[in-house]
């Protein structure tokens, strides 16, 4: 059996859209086990941007998508993202876990006055309505997909919803026509994986934002609704961890985040500034600008550890080309001890002071030059974005096998 999952080490946004399709190019599926529409994910075909929030990006390669128990469905982001593969050649239909829940109208009300009560204290959510659903999902008041289409049980859950929330739950007679197109592809997705991959059947399962922000494991309260872990697959697919052969973590050769929450490597001067604008870090989804900043290895090693990586893959590194000097955050100084590993507790890093290493960088590649790299393997690289890789490599323990260096795909370096 080959079970492969594709995690995110930092704040989310590492490319694993675009490592994800890389690696589901021999997968028979392709599985998005957590999150919902407030996850971007880019894969970059012959200079086309292909956006997808609730399918996994995998599928643009031609892996069967599904959607895990894990998830909170929009179903009308589904339908645009089947068209979407359409528009490339690639007629599908997702198989969807009749165990999901879906996210209503309702929900992304409710997400809107939340964030507005917060106020200055806002999390800086997507409003897509994640949070609610997954709230109601705890409350054993969500409404799975699979009730769309029972009108007896629907009715009597849509009033449950609304007794308890006080609001209208909105026109669902929209989500119901759209489950009914769906209906074929509704089923019981954990047996079919698990059948799969007892059949020797090659299946990744591609995560959606990052460790760091994982409800438990995160900066909290500044994180996103899910588990965004290794142990999210088990839970959300249905299949056990003896079932998982490769666990791959993604990283950015620098680090940003969304929103509002601590950021102890943050750069917030005009380096700040050129990386942002060279990476294009906005947000897929919201548009946002991201904050940006220097490598983080304690946190990184963090996520390593909680997630038993097996090897990683990094990608933006033509990014920092043109830096003369490019910095590494290797420990914490914590109220004058150092810290090398350092739990994403937000009031253990507000108080973080970061202790850098300082290292040559190299100069900037054109994308034609970058190209010729890609083509030529690892000995083509820069010397010192070379030393770079080799220097995580070691700060880290683990191997880093895969390094992209632009976004389209096509452009990266297998080491």
């Amino acid at each position: 059996m080959t079970g492969v999952a594709i995690i995110g080490l930092q704040w989310g946004d590492e490319g694993k859209g675009k490592i994800s399709y890389l690696l589901s190019r021999d997968a028979e599926y392709v599985v998005r086990f957590q999150g919902g529409a407030n996850a971007g994910h880019t894969v970059v075909l012959d200079d086309r941007e292909l956006r997808f929030n609730m399918l996994p990006a995998g599928s643009a390669s031609g892996a069967k998508p599904c959607i895990a128990s894990g998830t909170v469905v929009d179903l009308s982001e589904v339908l645009e993202e089947i068209e979407l593969l359409k528009s490339i050649g690639i007629s599908t239909q997702p198989l969807i876990s009749r165990n999901a829940c879906i996210v209503l109208p309702i929900h992304k009300e409710l997400d809107s006055m939340i964030e507005q009560i917060r106020s200055s204290e806002a999390i800086g959510t997507t409003r897509r309505g994640i949070g609610p659903a997954y709230s109601d999902k705890a409350l054993r008041i969500g409404i799975k997909i699979e009730d769309l289409l029972d009108s007896g049980s629907l009715k009597s859950k849509i009033k449950l919803i609304e007794d308890f929330h006080k609001l209208p739950v909105g026109d669902i007679e929209e989500w119901v026509k759209l489950a009914e197109k769906f209906s074929g592809n509704i089923c019981d997705l954990e047996i079919i994986l698990n059948d799969e991959l007892d059949r020797g059947k090659k299946i990744i399962f591609e995560g959606a934002q990052g460790t760091l922000l994982d409800i438990d494991q995160g900066t909290y309260p500044y994180v996103t609704s899910s588990n965004t872990t290794i142990g999210a697959v088990f839970t959300s697919c249905g299949v056990g961890p003896r079932k998982i052969s490769e666990i791959i973590g993604v990283m950015k050769a620098y680090t940003t985040r969304v929103g509002a929450g601590v950021f102890p490597t943050e750069l917030k001067n005009r380096e700040g500034d050129i990386l942002r604008e060279k990476g294009r870090e906005y947000g897929t989804t919201t548009g946002r600008p991201r904050r940006v900043g220097w490598l983080d290895i304690p946190l990184l090693r963090y996520s390593i550890m909680i997630n038993s990586i097996d090897w990683i893959a990094l990608t933006k590194l033509d990014v920092l080309g043109g830096i003369r000097k490019i910095k590494i955050c290797i420990e914490y100084d914590i109220n004058g001890e150092r810290v090398e590993m350092a739990p994403p507790n937000v009031r253990t890093l507000e108080k973080a002071k970061p202790v850098y290493i300082h290292l040559d960088g190299w100069s900037a590649l054109t994308r034609e030059e970058w190209k010729k790299v890609a083509v030529k393997g690892w000995d083509a690289l820069p010397e010192n974005a070379k030393i770079y890789i080799e220097i995580i490599e070691k700060l880290l323990s683990r191997p880093i096998k895969l390094v992209s260096v632009g976004a389209s795909a096509g452009m990266e370096v297998a080491k």
